[in-house]
């Protein structure tokens, strides 16, 4: 295919949005941000701190893989995706997608998620979604990548793992 998807994907608080805007910019991709396809009842549950079931997330995740089949090229997305079947829905989407996991332990993710003040995820859902992930399979176009270091540094990881070179 000559269209491929970066989904930056990985727990609440793991720097998704940040790093994937440093690699739309780098690569020059359009950027869109998972939270913005979520309904206004998936937000007030999250908010709540009442995680999502599978039939919330199934109106979610399409709109995110229709989104990158409308993409007139190719194109970054943050997106948790942390079930393998939420990461079969996105692969529908008509382009390559290519899954960049954000891994980090608990604690230093904790400690991220404490600090901000601008986000509906509460930190009690934290366990709730390193519960729910399910690791990478072998057969899944994905690269791991540790959340150590700068924003920068782990883009400019993200990039070399995927032999996408910088932008």
């Amino acid at each position: 295919m000559s269209r491929t998807s970066l989904v930056v994907m990985g727990v609440a608080g793991s720097g998704k949005t940040t790093v994937a805007a440093i690699l739309a910019e780098r690569l020059g991709w359009p950027l869109a941000e998972a939270d913005e396809f979520h309904s206004a009842e998936n937000v007030a549950k999250m908010s709540a701190g009442t995680p999502l079931t599978d039939e919330d997330r199934g109106p979610w995740l399409a709109a995110i893989r229709d989104w990158i089949s409308a993409a007139a090229g190719s194109s970054v997305v943050t997106c948790s995706a942390l079930r393998r079947t939420y990461r079969d829905v996105l692969r529908q989407a008509d382009a390559r997608v290519r899954f960049v996991h954000l891994d980090g332990g608990r604690d230093e993710i904790a400690e991220r998620m404490s600090a901000r003040t601008d986000h509906f995820m509460p930190l009690g859902l934290l366990d709730s979604q390193l519960a729910t992930l399910e690791p990478l399979e072998p057969d899944e176009d994905a690269v791991v990548v540790p959340i150590e270091g700068t924003p920068a540094e782990i883009a400019e990881t993200a990039l070399t793992a995927l032999d996408l070179g910088s932008g």
